[in-house]
């Protein structure tokens, strides 16, 4: 699998956001779940294809600066566990150990040297 990179929004009420992302940007929702800190997730789709998810902040997204984050980077890897020992390996700051999510993904997060949010995951 080729690394996909997609942004992630996260928001204070994550229902508002849906609904507005559809009114005012024309995203349509293709998978929304509930995470299991009971955080909203979901998929949104433009009618070309470009994709983003947005979700609940602090919902899905546990650790150290959770306050105030408003957006991270979510990358598909081939290998989350692989991906994961290198990056631990070479400093990353890991931020969530590697987890199964309740949507259909295996996830860790972690910041890199100059503090962005990153999470690689592996649908399975």
């Amino acid at each position: 699998m080729d690394q996909v990179v997609t942004p992630y929004l996260l928001y204070e009420d994550g229902e508002a956001a849906l609904e507005f992302l559809q009114r005012a940007f024309g995203f349509r929702v293709v998978e929304r779940a509930i995470g299991a800190a009971g955080g909203l997730h979901a998929e949104l789709e433009t009618d070309r294809g470009g994709r983003v998810y947005a979700g609940s902040a602090g919902g899905g997204f546990r650790g150290p600066g959770d306050v105030g984050r408003t957006a991270i980077v979510y990358v598909l890897v081939a290998s989350v566990d692989d991906h994961y020992a290198r990056a631990k390996a070479e400093g990353a700051q890991v931020t969530e150990e590697p987890v199964d999510l309740p949507f259909g993904h295996r996830r860790y997060s972690c910041r890199d040297p100059q503090g962005h949010e990153w999470a690689f995951a592996t649908p399975v």
